[in-house]
Formats: C-alpha cells, sequence, structure tokens
C-alpha cells in the first residue's frame, strides 16, 4: 500500500510540474510584455507603463481584458480552417518545444516525495534535434497565415518567414553541432552536467568559454528564428503594416503574440542549458539550482530587449546576405576547428 501511495504521488507531483511549466510559460509572456515596455521606457528616458497598477504591474492583465473583449475577424476571402489552424500551430508549437528543456536538477519536494523528481517535462536523450525540430514546425503557422489571410501584406510576412527561417536554421543547427562535439550526447541534461566544475578553481566549465564565436552564432540566428529586431522582416510595420498577423484579431493575434514571447523564453532557456552550464552555479544547493537557470534566462531575455530597442532593422537583402555569406561559413568554420580540438586534444 505503501509504495503504491508513493507511486502515485510522484506521478501526481509529475503531472503537477507539467501543469506550473504551462502557466509559468504563459505568465512569461506577460512578464516579458511588461518588462520590455519598461525596458524600452529607459532607454527612451520615458516612464513606461504607469497608470493600471502600481508601477503600470497590471498593465499586461488589462492587454489581456482587451483581448478578449475584442472581435474575432476574418477576412471574407480568407481560408477558414487554415486561417483558424496558423495561430493554434503556432502556439502549439512554441509551448511543446520547451517541453524537453530542463531547468533544474531534481528535487523531493522537501521530503514529500520518496523519490527525486527530475525538473523538466519529458527527459529524451535526443533533446537538442527534438528543441531543433520543433521550433523549425513553429514557421507553419506563421506562413499558414500569411497564405490562408488572402492579403498582399500577410503573403509577404509568411514568404519572409520561411526564407529567413531557411537562411538562418543552418547557421543555428551548426552552432548545435558543435556543442554537441564537446558533450558527446545529444540530451540536453548530458550538455549540462558536462558543464560542472571550474577551471582552475574559479573558471565555470561553461561551453561558452570554449565556443565564444559558437554562441554569437547561437544568439544570432535564434533572434532571427523568433522574427525579433533587428530581424523582425515577417511583421515589418513600416513595411508590411504587421506582416504575417494583418488579418488577425483577438485572441488569435493574443496567440500569436504568445508564441513569440515563448519561443524567445525557449531559446534563452537552450542557450542557458548549451552554454552558461544550465542550471549550476555557486552559493546555492542542487536543489535551488532553477534561481541560477532563471536568472542566466533573465539576462538573455534583457538582452533581446535591449537589440530591438538599440539596433535598426536591415534592409532584406542584407539579411539573406548575412545568413548565407557571413554567419553560415563563420557556424561551418567553428564547426571544423571543433572538431579538430576534439580529435586532437580530447576537449
Amino acid at each position: 500500500m505503501g509504495d503504491f501511495l508513493s507511486s502515485n504521488s510522484f506521478v501526481i507531483a509529475q503531472i503537477v510540474l507539467c501543469v506550473v511549466i504551462w502557466v509559468a510559460l504563459q505568465l512569461s509572456a506577460a512578464v516579458m510584455v511588461y518588462a520590455e515596455r519598461k525596458v524600452a521606457a529607459y532607454l527612451q528616458q520615458r516612464l513606461g507603463p504607469n497608470r493600471v497598477g502600481p508601477a503600470g504591474l497590471l498593465q499586461p492583465i488589462a492587454d489581456v481584458v482587451k483581448l478578449l473583449f475584442k472581435e474575432e475577424l476574418r477576412p471574407a476571402a480568407a481560408d477558414p480552417l487554415l486561417f483558424g489552424l496558423a495561430p493554434i500551430i503556432a502556439a502549439t508549437a512554441a509551448f511543446a518545444a520547451f517541453a524537453v528543456v530542463p531547468f533544474g536538477g531534481s528535487t523531493t519536494l522537501l521530503g514529500l516525495l520518496t523519490q527525486p523528481l527530475p525538473l523538466h517535462v519529458a527527459d529524451v536523450n535526443v533533446g537538442v534535434l527534438v528543441v531543433f525540430a520543433i521550433t523549425s514546425m513553429g514557421v507553419y503557422g506563421i506562413v499558414l497565415a500569411g497564405w490562408s489571410s488572402n492579403s498582399k501584406y500577410s503573403l509577404l510576412g509568411g514568404l519572409r518567414a520561411s526564407a529567413q527561417m531557411i537562411s538562418y536554421e543552418l547557421s543555428y543547427a551548426t552552432a548545435l553541432a558543435a556543442v554537441i562535439l564537446l558533450a558527446g550526447s545529444l540530451s540536453l541534461r548530458d550538455v549540462v552536467d558536462a558543464q560542472q566544475g571550474a577551471w582552475l578553481g574559479f573558471i565555470p566549465r561553461w561551453y561558452v568559454f570554449l565556443q565564444p564565436i559558437g554562441f554569437l552564432i547561437y544568439v544570432i540566428a535564434g533572434v532571427a528564428e523568433t522574427n525579433r529586431a533587428p530581424f523582425d522582416f515577417p511583421e515589418a510595420e513600416q513595411e508590411l503594416v504587421a506582416g504575417y498577423h494583418t488579418e488577425y484579431s483577438s485572441m488569435s493575434f493574443a496567440m500569436f503574440f504568445l508564441a513569440e514571447y515563448i519561443n524567445m523564453v525557449t531559446v534563452s532557456a537552450v542557450a542557458t542549458d548549451l552554454y552558461l552550464g544550465g542550471w549550476h552555479g555557486p552559493f546555492l544547493p542542487e536543489s535551488l539550482g532553477w534561481i541560477w537557470f532563471l536568472l542566466k534566462v533573465g539576462a538573455i531575455l534583457f538582452f533581446y530587449v535591449w537589440m530591438r530597442w538599440t539596433l535598426p532593422r536591415y534592409r532584406y537583402d542584407q539579411l539573406m546576405a548575412f545568413g548565407w555569406k557571413v554567419l553560415l561559413p563563420a557556424s561551418v568554420l567553428n564547426l571544423i576547428a571543433t572538431a579538430a580540438a576534439v580529435l586532437y586534444f580530447g576537449i
């Protein structure tokens, strides 16, 4: 009877963890909206949200309520099925990609569990490939949204998204391959565990120190993959009104909005696991390592926002030229150098 109860409590804890992650990802979008507005305001020497709630903290809730009560509109010539399916695909891919991302070691919930609960939804031994595959599926929602809207602005936004994904996905994957060579595993948890300890007693064994070029390539390609400035061509307001989601309103638009911010969190979380040692850090026990993980993810997300309000958008031909003529050759050379170092020096 005791074994039955203990096994049931573990299953319940796993279900609760899944629900907590699902809710946390949704809340992360609200927090990012507020943080982005505040950071943008400080960078531009203004106040930002300050009316709804103390210091404007309730502004994201006001935005959600506004979107909930807006009328759902669909162009008369739009494809009804694909028009409704596109935001669902984008949001589902965004949530699913985070499922294999570990964000902590394991915990017994202060002794409530008889066996440690690993802090992830699914432990997949090819987690890097799963993240890569699912995030690639998200662009289908954007392309379908652009095509099904029967709008020239939306169609151009969808075409730009597909071309941008193809151009930067190669550099993105090649940067990941260099880390896989160093860790000798496709499991994200194994990659994090390989970064434990320190060189000379004080330098963390993070792969960012072994792969500075790879980390830079990953970040640039990640920004382009999530369609964020200065690579936000699929939704360029000055050129395409709002791009692929021009014809969307109410909760359909909100789902695209949600997917974009969750994808930002996923890219930042994977970068933390691959290059910044994951949840490993000083001063905190393993059970509280998720705090280090959140701090590292927050730092990368701040960089996302900082870039948006600092760098101008490139021209489209510059985007393509940079991806194919600069980023891809640099990522290939980095992979070759990494393979040579692993082969000859046993890094």
